[in-house]
């Protein structure tokens, strides 16, 4: 069984900062990449980040929405990939998804709420 474990999440001002992680555990194929993603109420589910696996060379892509804002990092030693949010804004509210990408299938987090709110 995989299982992705997702935290950091809350409530926060805006302007603040948040830093989401993400911990897999369980055997599953060689990952390829990690990324969040995020669904707002009434909209669908979009990508904020995503960091290759593969190679020592990092490779990111990032929403244009957050670009300058959102930083994403892996530990792969420990199965870990953050999320590192500066200068939220209210539309940056909602729930927060990890998503672990393999070579054979992908995993999702269960989800945690951010609320940017004052």
């Amino acid at each position: 069984q995989v299982q992705l474990v997702e935290s950091g999440g809350g409530l926060v001002q805006p302007g603040g900062s948040l830093r989401l992680s993400c911990v897999a555990s369980g055997n599953f194929f060689r990952t390829k990449a990690m990324g969040w993603y995020r669904q707002a109420p009434g909209k669908e589910r979009e990508l904020v980040a995503t960091i290759s696996s593969v190679t020592t060379y990092i490779r990111t892509n990032y929403a244009d929405s957050v670009k300058g804002r959102f930083t994403i990092s892996r530990d792969n030693t420990k199965n870990t990939v953050n999320l590192q949010m500066n200068s939220l804004k209210p539309e940056d509210t909602a729930v927060y998804y990890c998503k672990w990408t393999t070579f054979v299938r992908d995993y999702w987090g269960q989800g945690t709420q951010v609320t940017v709110s004052s």
